[in-house]
């Protein structure tokens, strides 16, 4: 499938844009067999640090590297400035939203939203009913996944408000970037990241329980070295500075949470857990859970624990609660979306879902509790049959879907045997909030490594980029 996309770098009608000049210039002087040795140099990079993700989907699930490309995608400072506010703007809405489905629940009550969309909708918990978080958030890291497909045009395409991952390869995409090309960013002002994990600290402290003495201890909760996400979970704690722990390592003790060591147990003030809801605390949620703390839940809604990000955000990042989003931003903040959603066809309303179904040869169909990829449907890539099968499936449970035009994502070059070939891309920006809201500048640039394709999600064989900010 081939769609025409806006290239980044070198449009066709107005050709090289601004941000690549200089990295323009220094391209143009380089061999490309030096450049190709530097590929092969960065996923010894890669190899050494262990930076795998589990990839499914093909004859049999693999532990593979994360593919990275060394070709940067480049955004202007003036371009960063007008995402930021969107994206600030947003989430500062997305935190609003859930403090009020779980207090008075006006966006519902004004019928902005509706009660049905929320009370049947599995990441809603009710157990999250009047508790209030300390410092009164919800979502403390967020990855909110932006696509461009003009020079001006930007739209979200996914809020990812439970537990977004991927900020690991984003760190460490930089570091090897600056090994390989340490020229490049003497020349090139590049806002940094290496930050991160300190700004994440700090971040996760600001929001300890009103009863911490002193300095809080935090730790990041793992399911384990089973999870297709567990080198970021150590790699996180280890650039903290924090223990790294498992359920099997906590225990409620005298109304905390508390950490085993060598020297007896000792309290955790703040819990950054990798863990899902359902998992997070076997008397509470699934009692078959071996991952979670038994009581823990009791103890956050007792104000001793912070939990970051909180139970139940998940409801947020719902695909059907994503179809709300402008409503939402409007009802919190007071005025306009200043990053819009795309055009989505709710399905469980009649006239979209006769829509869809006429027309699913051309649209994008998603599952609303699907994640990495799976349980979608790009139907210009599709065959025939694979729309039959899936209209079936779609007609037999419209409310489990949600159906978006076929955008032509924008491009950005990568480096391949035969040179620069352009690729499709999205972008997912990390923010911190706590008594404020930080932005990471650039985030994580995902690529479709696959000519033509449009998913470029690690678990389905997509790539990523080192993105950077203009400082100015």
């Amino acid at each position: 499938m081939r769609l025409a996309a806006f290239d980044e770098m070198l449009p066709e009608v107005s050709g090289l844009r601004k941000p690549y000049s200089a990295y323009d210039r220094w391209l143009k002087e380089q061999d490309p067999a030096r450049l190709t040795e530097k590929m092969q140099d960065a996923e010894r990079v890669f190899r050494k640090t262990g930076i795998t993700f589990a990839v499914y989907g093909e004859q049999e699930a693999s532990e593979r590297l994360i593919p990275f490309d060394i070709v940067p995608r480049i955004i202007s400072g003036n371009e960063w400035r007008r995402l930021t506010q969107g994206i600030e703007q947003r989430v500062q809405a997305l935190n609003a939203f859930l403090d009020d489905i779980y207090h008075r629940q006006e966006i519902l009550r004004a019928r902005r939203v509706p009660k049905e969309l929320i009370a049947r909708n599995e990441a809603f918990l009710p157990e999250m009913i009047g508790v209030r978080p300390p410092a009164g958030v919800y979502t403390h890291i967020i990855g909110v996944d932006i696509v461009r497909i003009s020079e001006s045009e930007f739209y979200v395409l996914e809020d990812n408000a439970r537990t977004p991952s991927g900020v690991s390869y984003m760190l460490e995409n930089r570091e090897t970037m600056m090994q390989l090309f340490p020229e490049l960013f003497r020349q090139i002002k590049v806002r940094p990241v290496e930050n991160y994990p300190q700004l994440l600290r700090q971040s996760l402290a600001a929001v300890r329980p009103q009863s911490t003495k002193g300095a809080p201890t935090i730790a990041v909760l793992t399911p384990g070295s089973f999870n297709s996400a567990y080198f970021e979970h150590a790699f996180l704690a280890d650039q903290m500075g924090v223990q790294l722990v498992e359920g099997q390592d906590l225990r409620v003790v005298d109304g905390d949470v508390a950490m085993r060591t060598t020297e007896g147990y000792k309290q955790i003030d703040v819990l950054y857990r990798r863990v899902d809801d359902s998992f997070l605390d076997p008397l509470t949620f699934r009692p078959d859970s071996a991952l979670g703390v038994p009581g823990i839940m009791d103890v956050y809604r007792a104000g001793n624990i912070t939990i970051a990000n909180a139970p139940g955000t998940g409801i947020a990042d719902d695909k059907a609660i994503y179809s709300y989003m402008p409503e939402i931003v409007e009802f919190y903040t007071g005025r306009k979306a200043i990053l819009g959603n795309i055009p989505t066809w709710r399905c469980s309303e009649p006239d979209s879902l006769k829509y869809v179904l006429e027309h699913i040869d051309e649209l994008v169909v998603k599952e609303v509790h699907g994640s990495g990829g799976y349980g979608m449907l790009v139907g210009p890539a599709a065959t025939k049959k694979e729309c039959e099968d899936f209209s079936k499936k779609l007609a037999a449970k419209p409310s489990n879907y949600i159906a978006q035009p076929t955008l032509a994502l924008s491009t950005c070059p990568i480096l391949t045997d035969k040179g620069l070939a352009p690729r499709h891309v999205d972008l997912r920006p990390y923010v911190l909030v706590s008594d404020r809201i930080q932005i990471v500048p650039g985030g994580l640039t995902r690529v479709a490594l696959k000519e033509g394709s449009l998913v470029v999600n690690s678990s389905q064989g997509g790539g990523t980029k080192d993105t950077w900010v203009l400082d100015d």
